[in-house]
């Protein structure tokens, strides 16, 4: 009757061995580490940037507890932290030989201690908060004109390639703010560039000023195109820091929108606010832009006469000098892919680029009047612009997709896909906010979080043993069994626990004792009702069984409306609520049933249970009814009195 098989036993041990390996990376800590990342998205970190580090560490006399490549970043783990500092300071002084302009970036940063043989079974410690962690937090703020201004100026030249191809004459297209003005000639090109914008950019609207030969049309943005320029900024621009930041192995870093215009960041570990700075600065800007051919543009590539007017001069990956004019063709916003691949014919190593509809449409135009001259692809990151490729065009290019090749190999195909996909930024953001949590703070965190469970934990153990004695163990192992899992889940998870999430925890520590409280006081019930102890065991389980059930759900409905309509902390708080409640149904269950099965299951002339002090209902007494019951029955308003013979 209170018997697990075999089967059932083993799923119990494998949890349990599962909770314990994916649990102690939680033990570890974390060790104070140096990581290296590259300043230039045209720079890569390789095995020559790990030997540098190898080398200036040797020089500076700083042995690391480990050293190696990591993703794109070079990290060395160090014992202390001002072993640390002083491991900074060498890599800096060996790698960054110029200040104003630095090649990579050097920041402070904390790794785990995980040992290698739980690292290789896939074992992990949960990321913490900002809160527990320390690093830093920024509140950035989006410039929202700057994004207006350049959706305005998009438009102004949408609609010069519009009147040309219509062949409509005009005295002039300006820009002011955020609208646009055209100088028309006669009534017939009035109403004709007014259709024009009506039918072909319905995002502006269109109002005619002045009189006679003074004419002219001024297009605005429309109030609803505004919100969506608007909106779009704000979502490129958190895309775009999520794919630098994620360049840099930042652990679960925090880009969420705050109101309309501002953007919160947070950096947990990142212990330097420079450097972090120097992180948020890393957002490029893509643009298309055609090589100046003429004599004056070679002679300025060469560096034997000045660079022509109209146009600017920028260096390629090999420092060589490349003139392109200053106007813009195309920016990263009209770029929707980029993957590299190789030629069907040649067999050399491509990148190939899908456009939107209006780069596409743009492009077909100006390789059209462009076959044999060059385009420069220029990445501009801190405002320094640097040539990716400068192709020659072959042919006439529709359909946006676009294909680059010539002298690149497949590893720098690939490197340049990545640098195009990465995005720009929509509008220019400024920080408006920010501050620092240190690690001793984010330490104090954890071990007032650590010790609020412990001593709850401790506190409902002495009580549970006391009021159900051998029962209250078992409750108290499965409650223990119960945290295990619930470290082990998030573990898995990768989940980002924050202080919320520790209280989450602690309720969680009781919602399961509440489920055995309720199975042990049904224990109890039935002994009183004159069971047998194995009878009472099994019985008490079953019939709980639907009651815990029932509460678990409910509970459980509330947790899954927080993940779904809360956010930030709430939504923290939420997983591990919700994680909490489905292992406190197994703990609390199925593995105290089967440390109950495990001491009694095997005792088959069970007299008694160690479950405290059961309080059972008087007996009976088998004699006639009292003075007091007659009285009262005879009293009954639902009787009459009884008759009785007078003498």
């Amino acid at each position: 009757m209170n018997r697990y098989p075999f089967w059932k036993y083993a799923i119990l041990g494998i949890a349990l061995l599962i909770g314990v390996i994916f649990t102690l990376p939680n033990f570890f800590g974390e060790a104070p580490a140096v990581q290296v990342s590259s300043a230039k998205a045209t720079l890569k970190v390789d095995l020559t940037t790990l030997k540098q580090v190898e080398a200036a560490l040797q020089a500076a006399g700083v042995t690391p507890d480990t050293l190696g490549l990591e993703g794109n970043s070079v990290r060395a783990r160090f014992a202390t932290p001002d072993e640390q500092l002083k491991a900074k300071d060498a890599i800096e002084k060996a790698l960054i030989t110029d200040p104003t302009d630095p090649m990579f970036i050097v920041a402070l940063n904390l790794v785990p201690r995980t040992p290698a043989w739980l690292s290789a079974l896939g074992a992990q410690p949960m990321y913490l908060g900002l809160d527990l962690r320390g690093g830093v937090h920024f509140m950035l703020q989006v410039d929202m004109d700057a994004a207006l201004t350049k959706k305005t100026e998009s438009l102004a030249g949408d609609l010069r390639t519009m009147l040309r191809d219509k062949g409509i004459r005009h005295g002039g297209i300006t820009r002011d703010g955020q609208t646009v003005e055209i100088r028309l000639r006669n009534e017939a090109d009035i109403t004709a560039t007014r259709n024009l914008i009506t039918d072909q950019l319905p995002d502006l609207q269109a109002q005619v000023l002045g009189s006679g030969s003074e004419q002219r049309i001024r297009a605005s943005i429309k109030p609803e195109a505004l919100r969506k320029v608007q909106e779009q900024a704000l979502k490129q621009n958190i895309t775009t820091l999520h794919n630098r930041i994620n360049e840099l192995g930042v652990a679960e870093p925090v880009i969420q929108q705050q109101g309309l215009d501002r953007i919160v960041v947070q950096l947990p570990g990142v212990q330097d606010t420079a450097k972090a700075k120097d992180i948020l600065g890393r957002t490029a800007t893509l643009e298309l832009r055609m090589v100046d051919e003429s004599s004056e543009g070679r002679a300025a590539e060469l560096g034997t006469a000045p660079v022509p007017f109209g146009a600017e001069r920028y260096l390629d990956r090999n420092g060589q000098a490349v003139i392109v004019y200053k106007q813009v063709i195309l920016t990263g916003e009209n770029l929707t892919d980029a993957q590299p691949g190789f030629d069907s014919q040649t067999q050399e190593p491509t990148v190939n680029l899908v456009l939107d509809a209006k780069g596409a449409r743009v492009f077909k135009d100006i390789t059209r009047e462009s076959i044999g001259k060059r385009m420069a692809i220029i990445l501009f990151e801190k405002g320094k612009g640097e040539v990716v490729t400068a192709p020659v065009i072959r042919s006439e290019i529709g359909g946006g997709r676009v294909q680059i090749s010539g002298r690149m190999t497949a590893q720098e195909a690939s490197d340049t896909a990545l640098l195009l996909r990465a995005g720009s930024l929509a509008a220019p953001m400024d920080i408006i906010e920010e501050y620092t949590i240190g690690p001793s703070l984010g330490a104090d965190n954890i071990q007032r979080g650590i010790d609020s469970v412990v001593w709850g934990m401790v506190a409902i153990a002495v009580f549970m043993c006391a009021y159900y004695a051998l029962f209250g163990v078992f409750s108290t192992i499965a409650l223990g069994v119960n945290v295990l899992l619930l470290m082990a889940v998030l573990s898995m998870l990768q989940a980002t626990l924050t202080l919320p999430g520790i209280a989450a925890m602690a309720l969680a520590i009781g919602v399961a004792i509440d489920s055995n409280v309720l199975i042990n006081e049904r224990i109890r019930e039935e002994l009183r009702a004159g069971m047998s102890p194995q009878q009472a065991i099994h019985a008490g389980y079953d019939r709980a069984w639907a009651t815990i059930l029932d509460s678990n759900l409910t509970t459980l409905i509330v947790g899954l409306a927080l993940l779904a309509f809360g956010s930030g902390v709430v939504r923290g708080f939420a997983v591990v609520h919700s994680i909490g409640i489905a292992t406190s149904m197994f703990s609390a269950v199925f593995f105290s049933r089967g440390l109950v099965n495990l001491w009694y299951g095997g005792k088959k002339k069970l007299k008694s249970l160690s479950i405290g002090q059961v309080w059972k209902p008087e007996p009976e007494a088998d004699t006639a009814p009292t003075g007091a019951s007659l009285a009262s029955i005879a009293t009954s308003p639902l009787q009459s009195p009884a008759k009785t013979d007078q003498p």
